[in-house]
């Protein structure tokens, strides 16, 4: 039992999401812990990376897109008229499936967040570029040159300064889609060991398709099908004994 369990940082009310007439959502009641590592699971194309870009109004740039319940950050309504959307998605960061940093220097990718945030001193700036970068575990590799490309560094590195740039901007919530998808074996452990430090200071929800390493990295698990939350509970308990059928048959290799 996780006896050191805060309140819900976030947590989502009956949620429905609607692509157009196409519902992709159904009825979603789902909490998301303070500093623990809630990990999402389930074939493709059953809703994981939707329910997470509700987390921060990403499918806000979808036309057909509509939203029917209630998502939380600290008790207030993120779909309220009185939201800022800007400051949600600083609040609430995220990391993509592929790394994509800007095609510019490693600096000027962690200067963009910084200066839309209205940070204009350039030793402040500096500052918390290398506090990003350390806490990224990039900053001894990337130190040196710092004015070059970001596209001249490995996939690992892009994504960990993608992680960097997320940071940069003090979120209270880091979503990450797939993070490793794109990755090799080496830069995947890198990741998962970062995820882990970050939770000391970040709550983090992470979808991916690899249930190693939801087993490894998550404190959480929600297991998702067809647009419908499954079952949701302490990953070791969801992995070693499921309450629901349809859980351990996709736990089992029986579907995915």
């Amino acid at each position: 039992m996780d006896t050191n369990v805060k309140l819900a940082r976030m947590h989502s009310e009956n949620v429905n999401f609607f692509y157009g007439e196409k519902q992709a959502l159904k009825d979603i009641n789902l909490k998301i812990y303070e500093n623990r590592v809630t990990a999402m699971i389930g074939p493709s194309g059953c809703g994981k990376s939707t329910f997470i870009r509700l987390l921060n109004r990403m499918n806000d740039l979808i036309p057909s897109a509509r939203i029917e319940g209630h998502i939380y950050l600290d008790g207030k309504d993120l779909n309220a008229k009185e939201i800022d959307v800007v400051d949600i998605r600083r609040r609430v960061g995220m990391v993509f499936q592929k790394p994509n940093p800007f095609p510019k220097s490693i600096y000027q990718n962690l200067c963009y967040g910084l200066e839309i945030k209205g940070e204009k001193d350039k030793n402040r700036m500096a500052v918390k570029i290398e506090e990003s970068l350390k806490k990224a575990a990039l900053w001894e590799e990337v130190k040196d040159r710092l004015e070059a490309s970001a596209l001249s560094l490995s996939g690992g590195q892009q994504q960990r300064l993608c992680i960097a740039r997320c940071l940069a901007v003090e979120p209270e919530v880091i979503l990450f889609d797939e993070p490793c998808a794109s990755l090799d074996p080496i830069s995947t452990k890198k990741i998962e060991e970062l995820i882990l430090e970050l939770k000391k200071d970040y709550t983090i929800v992470i979808v991916t398709h690899n249930m190693q390493q939801a087993a490894r990295v998550s404190d959480y698990t929600a297991f998702m099908y067809l647009g419908e939350l499954i079952e949701f509970g302490h990953t070791d308990k969801i992995f070693t004994v499921p309450k629901e059928k349809k859980t351990e048959e996709y736990l089992s290799g029986k579907f995915g």
